[in-house]
């Protein structure tokens, strides 16, 4: 798909094929369109565990549940706990170094191996890793693993599969996956085909273009162009919003297919 379309029809799919395997390329394809994300001082924030669903017994899989997302997780073949990894920020001065000598850092810019170790480490780079349980430090750091996981989904969805994130509670997970201690909890990626129709009863609401965007200052609108609506609308990123007329019959459908209540 184009890229725009594959925005356009990303849905947070709750009904998965749960007897339907994914394959594994699949998810691999995923996680490389992660790891190639844009990262803050070329830190890799995100880390992430894959679990196959079939891999796990009965007792851990009740363990992973929420009250939430249990249904979810049930349906779901494919678990991604993702995790932003505070201990990211060591090494930093190293690797700023590298883009330097690959020309991705460059002196039009002020930048060189001096720059890197005379300014950059001791004003930035030193209070970072060195307060990075401060809210702001990881605040910063899970807004680029938030990029990464953005990746990764419409990676899933060009791919043919369904995707949603979900929460999950970080105590029985750090039991069962063992992440280490600098890994903080961030979300669940589910994926795996649809049982529900793509469109999943219709683009999801969000408020106007102009109620959430500003242009020069706060409280001056970014006034959308509607050629330029227009356009997104031909290109499939804007689509016919929920609720579809369909849906309602739909959630039945899958109801009586999964023996849930109607």
């Amino acid at each position: 798909m184009e890229y725009k379309e594959v925005v356009g029809r990303r849905r947070s799919i709750r009904y998965f094929q749960s007897w339907r395997p994914v394959e594994r390329e699949k998810i691999q394809i995923m996680l490389e369109a992660a790891r190639l994300a844009s990262c803050a001082v070329n830190a890799t924030f995100l880390k992430a565990i894959v679990v196959f669903r079939d891999d796990l017994d009965r007792e851990t899989l009740e363990a992973l549940k929420t009250p939430v997302s249990g249904l979810n997780i049930e349906l779901a073949p494919v678990h991604i706990y993702t995790f932003v990894d505070m201990s990211a920020y060591r090494g930093a001065q190293g690797r700023l170094k590298k883009l330097v000598d690959v020309g991705a850092l460059n002196i039009t810019h002020g930048w060189s191996h001096k720059f890197v170790d005379e300014f950059v480490w001791p004003n930035i780079l030193k209070p970072l890793a060195e307060g990075a349980d401060q809210p702001s430090v990881a605040a910063a750091a899970a807004s680029d693993a938030g990029i990464a996981i953005c990746q990764a989904m419409l990676a899933g969805v060009d791919e043919g599969l369904g995707v949603c994130l979900s929460a999950f509670v970080a105590e029985p997970i750090k039991k069962i996956l063992n992440p280490p201690d600098e890994w903080l909890p961030l979300w669940v990626l589910l994926a795996g085909y649809p049982a529900e129709s793509w469109e999943a009863g219709g683009q999801r609401p969000r408020p106007p273009l102009e109620e959430i965007f500003f242009e020069g200052k706060y409280g001056n609108p970014f006034k959308p162009d509607p050629k330029v609506t227009e356009r997104l609308k031909a290109a499939k990123m804007i689509q016919t919003p929920a609720p579809l007329p369909w849906r309602k019959e739909e959630i039945k459908a899958l109801a009586r297919m999964f023996g849930l209540p109607e």
